[in-house]
């Protein structure tokens, strides 16, 4: 089989492997598909060597079908289309028995901490594995992960029917924001400076402004009669975006942090108390959030294939890498793992 090795800052390789037979309570998935995020890309650029070693196989964003089944394992059968919730909790640390164990203090994350989905034969615990239907193409399939995020993001903020929602960062998960809180009925507007991004979002359906020439503030105001938006979340990684995602909301209104800030940004915390706002974080998903996103991806809620930027063969690997770091004219970017398979 085929695998993707991360050897070092820039540098990935391509090996050949021997396929891990599944054990007990194990599910070995012939791979069909990979997606590339932005913590892909921070391993990439050598920013998480204290977690990924040398010849580590990364990726997590997949879909495959079941290839074979270790002892013990049921409810799956061979041949069976399905996507990994790629987070393992230790099940005992304080927020695991609070009932958080997406936050768990030891997490295991596949791809990060131990082999990852960019292979084209993946052996995982079966747990972690949920079925998909067998309609759902396995492209767009491979986008439930970053959908399960988003989803799990907004219903951290318990977006509502009919309330104000600001999502400021247009990049993959601020677009699967803003499409989870429309469909939830939310008016939905997004802010991003990129002209390719807002193309892509501009063409599903989503409001969209550029923040250089439009006062988003003022423009927030005007559509909520003064009030300001209900909910923003913070999608854009950089202090102006903070600093938009505070000055838009109402009184009492509710900022989810969603981007990973590689420093600490400046807050008005006046704004805070003036307003009596509320500071949400909002990492990663639960299980039923995973649930949520194969349904949205399968029922066309979200329009996987207008995010799918390029699907690449596995060879090109560096080039899908390159491409996002560059951040415009690509939204989502697949490596196609099934030739590598035959």
């Amino acid at each position: 089989m085929k695998a993707v090795v991360y050897r070092g800052a820039r540098d990935l390789g391509i090996e050949d492997r021997a396929p891990e037979p599944p054990g007990p309570g194990q599910v070995r998935i012939a791979v069909a598909y990979t997606g590339i995020c932005g913590t892909d890309l921070h391993i990439f650029h050598g920013d998480m060597d204290a977690r990924v070693g040398a010849s580590a196989v990364i990726g997590h964003e997949m879909s495959g079908r079941v290839a074979a089944l270790g002892d013990g394992v049921s409810g799956l059968t061979v041949g069976q289309p399905v996507t990994v919730m790629p987070t393992r909790a230790c099940g005992k640390c304080p927020a695991c028995r609070r009932g958080n164990s997406h936050i768990c203090h030891a997490m295991n994350f596949l791809g990060i901490d131990s082999p990852g989905a960019m292979q084209s034969s993946w052996t995982v615990p079966a747990d972690l594995v949920l079925p998909l239907p067998d309609d759902l193409p396995l492209d767009h399939a491979a986008l439930v992960e970053p959908v399960a995020v988003a989803v799990h993001d907004v219903g951290r903020a318990k977006v509502t029917s009919g309330e104000h929602v600001v999502v400021v960062g247009g990049g993959p998960v601020g677009v699967l924001i803003a499409a989870v809180a429309r469909a939830r009925g939310a008016e939905v507007l997004l802010v991003e400076p990129d002209g390719f991004r807002r193309g892509v979002a501009s063409g599903i359906g989503i409001e969209v402004v550029d923040p250089g020439p439009t006062d988003v503030v003022a423009l927030v105001n005007e559509r909520t009669g003064g009030a300001g938006a209900d909910v923003a979340f913070e999608v854009s990684g950089s202090a102006a975006g903070v600093g938009t995602a505070v000055d838009v909301l109402t009184t009492r209104g509710r900022l989810v942090m969603v981007a990973i800030h590689p420093q600490p940004r400046p807050v008005n915390l006046h704004r805070f108390f003036w307003r009596e706002l509320e500071l949400l974080g909002a990492r990663l998903y639960q299980r039923e959030d995973v649930v949520e996103a194969i349904r949205l991806v399968a029922a066309g809620v979200i329009p996987a294939q207008e995010l799918i930027s390029r699907v690449l063969p596995v060879a090109g690997v560096t080039d899908a890498f390159t491409a996002l770091e560059g951040g415009g004219g690509v939204m989502k970017v697949l490596l196609d793992w099934q030739e590598e398979a035959r």
